[in-house]
């Protein structure tokens, strides 16, 4: 009975430790930006190399937005150079706010921008 217990302690703290792993390996940094009609308040970005989730707000735009983030260098107009992972995962309401996914950033530029507001294209770099 006790070695059958000690096994059950044993599988419990391994999955127990297995999901914290798990948590620390998701654990996000979350980065907000604000869209007003044709822009971003925040002009440029500057973060560390890292999981980040892009938190976009629609601030009275009057109509849906989105966001595109795409490495510095690529075609921005083809979406096969998009970071996916980047999208909000639905498109943001007007005077709402959504988020993408877990998008992991390697040192480097990157552009980002918003196709349905429209806006300009802004520099994110990655340190």
């Amino acid at each position: 009975m006790k070695k059958f217990i000690a096994v059950i302690v044993f599988a419990l703290a391994f999955t127990v430790s297995g999901h914290a792993q798990d948590k620390m390996n998701t654990e996000a940094t979350t980065v907000a930006l604000e869209q007003t009609k044709g822009e971003f308040t925040q002009k440029s970005l500057t973060l560390k190399e890292g999981d980040y989730v892009f938190e976009i707000a629609n601030k009275n735009v009057g109509h849906q937005v989105g966001f595109v983030l795409v490495p510095k260098g690529k075609d921005a107009s083809n979406p096969e150079n998009h970071i996916s992972n980047a999208y909000v995962t639905k498109a943001v309401e007007n005077n709402t706010t959504e988020s993408s996914k877990v998008t992991s950033l390697a040192k480097g530029e990157y552009i980002y921008f918003c196709p349905l507001n429209p806006t300009p294209q802004y520099t994110l770099t990655v340190e």
